[in-house]
């Protein structure tokens, strides 16, 4: 089986249950948005919510694709930067639970998390200081970090620090890595759209998007998009929900559908699933296979809350692979 490297945002979300929205009111926060925060305001909300309940889960998208991969038995390992901190520890202690390496990089700021505040009817206030996880540089990256790896999985969200994720792809390519990218978002795919094909065509051998990230890139829906992909690298990947997927590549399109199942939580579903697919091109599987343990993975996980999943739901995933 080769072995995967993933690198990206070494991020904790930490959920506070909030007695009433009027917290929201004091602290300044739209009800159920998503912002990017400073470490004033970091502080300000942890001072807010000393006494509530609180949970911390590892987050993250590269994260969350590594420690699937992790569970799934390959050899793993994730490259993230994270501070002295109790966060930073609760992630490291995380990853190493799911079977995969971490090296991780130290650093003095506070290590990345997302302040996630429940609202009593569950809406969810989201505020994000990447601290650490923002500070990894581009000379930090060396070639031993990829050294004994068959591919590197690299998370989207890094695209916007062009000389670091040009760093990665160069050092990866050298050691004879194949590389993977998830496009993260629509608006980092927007706003970085031209420097992406760039990187696309030059590095890239594996691309997963969903149907607003394609779109964004290349201006067609879904099924064109997943061609036009397909012409920058070589495996191309467009999720479309609950309906399953593309997956294109040498002139041939693959079509991957889903089973039906109650979706309590979408959380981490694209990240799984990238899990599942990079699991079977791990073992050498035809590419609809991939396709279709990609989408058996995320299938499980949308019936569940967050992205943690037990070794039960593991070991009946496994099961059905070989099935």
């Amino acid at each position: 089986m080769k072995k995967i490297v993933a690198i990206g945002n070494a991020l904790v979300d930490v959920l506070s249950l909030i007695k009433s929205d009027s917290l929201l009111t004091t602290l300044n926060l739209l009800k159920g948005g998503m912002q990017l925060i400073d470490a004033q305001k970091m502080q300000e909300i942890v001072d807010s919510t000393q006494g509530l309940e609180t949970k911390m889960v590892r987050g993250g998208s590269a994260a969350n694709t590594i420690s699937g991969l992790g569970c799934l038995g390959v050899d793993a390992k994730f490259i993230g930067k994270i501070g002295k901190d109790d966060v930073g520890e609760f992630f490291k202690t995380d990853i190493q639970s799911n079977n995969v390496e971490g090296q991780l990089l130290s650093s003095d700021l506070y290590s990345g998390r997302c302040l996630v505040l429940v609202s009593p009817d569950g809406e969810r206030t989201m505020n994000t200081h990447l601290g650490a996880a923002s500070e990894l540089q581009p000379d930090e990256v060396t070639s031993e970090m990829f050294g004994n790896y068959d591919i590197l999985h690299i998370e989207g969200y890094l695209v916007q620090n062009h000389s670091l994720i040009w760093r990665i792809a160069e050092t990866a390519k050298s050691c004879g890595l194949k590389i993977s990218i998830d496009l993260a978002s629509f608006n980092v795919v927007e706003s970085n759209l031209s420097f992406l094909k760039e990187l696309l065509q030059k590095y890239v051998d594996i691309v997963f998007a969903n149907e607003e990230e394609a779109t964004a890139l290349t201006g067609k829906s879904a099924e064109k998009a997943v061609e036009e992909i397909a012409d920058m690298c070589e495996i191309s990947v467009v999720k479309i929900g609950k309906k399953g997927s593309f997956v294109r590549s040498a002139g041939e399109t693959f079509v991957i559908r889903t089973s039906a199942v109650d979706a309590v939580d979408t959380t981490g579903a694209g990240d799984l699933y990238a899990s599942g697919f990079l699991f079977g091109l791990a073992n050498g599987f035809d590419l609809q296979r991939c396709g279709k343990i990609g989408s058996l993975v995320a299938s499980k996980v949308v019936q569940v809350v967050g992205t943690k999943m037990s070794t039960e739901t593991w070991n009946e995933i496994k099961s059905e692979i070989y099935a």
